[in-house]
């Protein structure tokens, strides 16, 4: 297992005017790590459906809310989890309790924020989803554009 090269986080509102920083973000990210456009815009798609889902699901509208992005940056491929409830991430940890499959409320959230997680599954390579303390989607995108047996799994916890 290679080991993260560089690991970067951003916490922003959790509003629809920041998702564009997010894009800008990933723009830059992934031209510099040598993805093609094509790949470049199916990653800032995925990424940004995550990132909506957060800003219209997650809080009430007098809530304050703050989304987390992680991008987890490798020789090889690039990982991104977008969590709402503002939570910094442990990546290897969070990565680590990412479950098996099994039905959730997740899918149903992600859905009504458009064509949502069927959206990120087609574009990105693996993707994880769980509901533990707030939403987190983990995505991944192979640098060599070959698909992992293109694999998704949804867990839902039970909050301690």
């Amino acid at each position: 297992m290679k080991q993260v090269m560089d690991y970067i986080e951003m916490k922003i509102p959790a509003k629809p005017e920041y998702v564009g920083v997010i894009r800008l973000t990933l723009s830059g990210i992934t031209s510099r790590m040598g993805y093609t456009y094509e790949e470049i815009e199916d990653i800032k798609i995925a990424v940004s459906e995550a990132c909506t889902n957060a800003v219209q699901h997650a809080y009430r509208e007098d809530e304050a809310g703050e989304m987390v992005v992680g991008f987890g940056i490798y020789e090889d491929k690039l990982e991104v989890m977008v969590a709402d409830y503002g939570k910094s991430f442990n990546f290897a940890k969070t990565k680590q309790e990412l479950g098996p499959y099994t039905k959730s409320s997740t899918v149903d959230q992600l859905v009504e924020g458009g064509l949502g997680l069927y959206l990120i599954e087609t574009l990105m390579d693996e993707v994880h989803v769980t509901n533990t303390s707030g939403v987190t989607v983990f995505m991944v995108k192979h640098l060599s554009g070959e698909r992992d047996n293109h694999d998704t799994t949804i867990s839902s916890h039970e909050a301690n």
